[in-house]
């Protein structure tokens, strides 16, 4: 029997019923300036659409170009429900969304499930927002896809890296990175933190600290990646929650963040 990862926050973070999702994510993508990359790895948004979703489509909407040659995608972010160490594959077959299902990939499930960092637990998957709410872009940009989707807890960036290694493949595997920036500090302050931790990113600096970055461990696990494979990264937006849908007394920070292959620039 198919073993299934139910949706979480449809009806919170983004609209449960199917139509009105598909046309959201439409139309938020359709709004994003598009920008000329192709990329290997993003670091996008994870909050409620209203809030963080133009800034995620903006680096979605850029995958339409190399669409086509995705197959897999490889999907980090932070654990905010459940306390674990290491990172926690979701132990499921498939993880389901109001635009449908999509399969997990065996594949490279059993190529990091031996790692001693990677563990299996379907608790933390369960009500965790920040990989779910990626789903819906990816299925509406992306053709057949799978998925390896990690939970990262309480690790190290090294342990992170040597997760993406396995991972890493060619064209066909794209890596997301799903973090938020500051949290809840008021709007000029979260505007100059966010923007030094942006510039670090850009000059692939790390450690990320955590109080910067809610994924910080997988970014700065991407930043090492990216520095051993060449991979310049690129701003594609940089907002908070006070630029799109809240007060600016206590914001959140978002980016979308797209790395390219260096002998993709010219």
């Amino acid at each position: 029997m198919t073993s299934i990862r139910s949706p979480a926050v449809a009806g919170l973070f983004y609209p449960a019923d199917a139509q009105q999702l598909g046309r959201e994510v439409k139309q938020l993508l359709a709004t994003a300036q598009l920008q000329d990359f192709k990329p290997k790895a993003l670091i996008v948004p994870h909050a409620g659409y209203i809030y963080s979703g133009a800034i995620a489509a903006s680096a979605y909407a850029g995958l339409s170009s190399v669409a086509a040659t995705i197959r897999r995608v490889v999907l980090l972010g932070p654990a905010h429900r459940v306390a674990v160490h290491g990172l926690a594959l979701p132990g499921v077959d498939v993880f389901e969304t109001p635009l449908g299902r999509v399969k997990l990939d065996q594949e490279l499930v059993a190529t990091v499930a031996h790692l001693p960092q990677v563990i299996v637990s379907k608790e933390v998957h369960a009500l965790e927002h920040s990989l779910e709410v990626q789903l819906p872009f990816l299925q509406s940009v992306l053709g057949d896809f799978t998925l390896l989707p990690l939970a990262v807890g309480m690790t190290s960036p090294e342990a992170v890296v040597q997760v993406l290694e396995r991972l890493w493949g060619g064209e066909e595997t794209l890596i997301v990175i799903s973090s938020d920036l500051s949290h809840y500090l008021p709007y000029a302050a979260a505007q100059r933190m966010d923007n030094e931790t942006v510039q670090a990113i850009l000059q692939l600096r790390q450690p990320i600290a955590h109080d910067h970055a809610c994924g910080s461990i997988p970014v700065s696990g991407l930043i090492i990646a990216a520095q051993k494979h060449h991979l310049t990264p690129h701003l594609l937006d940089l907002r908070n929650s006070g630029d799109t849908a809240g007060s600016r007394d206590r914001v959140v920070g978002y980016a979308a963040i797209a790395f390219n292959n260096e002998e993709d620039e010219s």
